[in-house]
């Protein structure tokens, strides 16, 4: 088990962590690192062209991540009118986001989340961190330490010691351009 500041050294050393969320617990890494979000993929045995999610503790965070620009003043709106909070929006990426987080597309989906042990991760880091349940691909989401300390063992070097939100799914994926929900919250 770790605290925040464990976290935020592993992170800044290019490793995975594990952290609880709104509904589940989930596994990040730096977005900009490489090597980081390889080994991420590789924790989730999880394919690249998937994309990944970002979480961020505000708006200003997800700066040159997401084209906010690209999006009508209603849609950015409806956008800030969630945040924070449990719903990730797929939005255009930015000028400043790598095919190792976006995948096959030219969205990538982010949240602002209202869970403290993000908050908190995401102030700490100064950044958003990249956000996929833990668990390796086809299992159950883990929803408490222990979970994950059983799935994911050694793989995640660091487990933020904490309890998942209130929710008893995962997030609300809505797509920004469309409208969409693609996955119900």
């Amino acid at each position: 088990m770790a605290n925040v500041e464990q976290c935020v050294a592993a992170l800044a050393r290019g490793e995975v962590i594990a952290y609880p969320t709104e509904g589940v617990f989930g596994v990040g890494c730096d977005p900009d690192n490489v090597q980081a979000v390889q080994a991420l993929l590789s924790v989730k045995e999880r394919i690249k062209a998937k994309g990944l999610i970002l979480i961020a503790a505000n708006l200003a965070q997800l700066d040159g991540y997401i084209d906010l620009d690209a999006l009508s003043d209603s849609v950015k709106a409806d956008v800030l009118a969630t945040w924070p909070g449990p719903v990730t929006w797929v939005m255009p990426a930015g000028k400043n986001i790598t095919d190792w987080v976006t995948g096959q597309f030219d969205t990538v989906a982010v949240r602002v989340s209202d869970h403290p042990d993000v908050q908190a991760l995401c102030v700490a880091y100064g950044k958003p961190i990249t956000s996929t349940s833990a668990n390796l691909s086809g299992k159950e989401p883990c929803r408490t330490v222990e979970e994950v300390v059983n799935q994911l063992g050694d793989r995640v070097p660091c487990v933020l010691n904490g309890i998942i939100g209130g929710r008893d799914k995962p997030t609300e994926i809505r797509d920004a351009r469309s409208g969409k929900v693609l996955r119900q919250g």
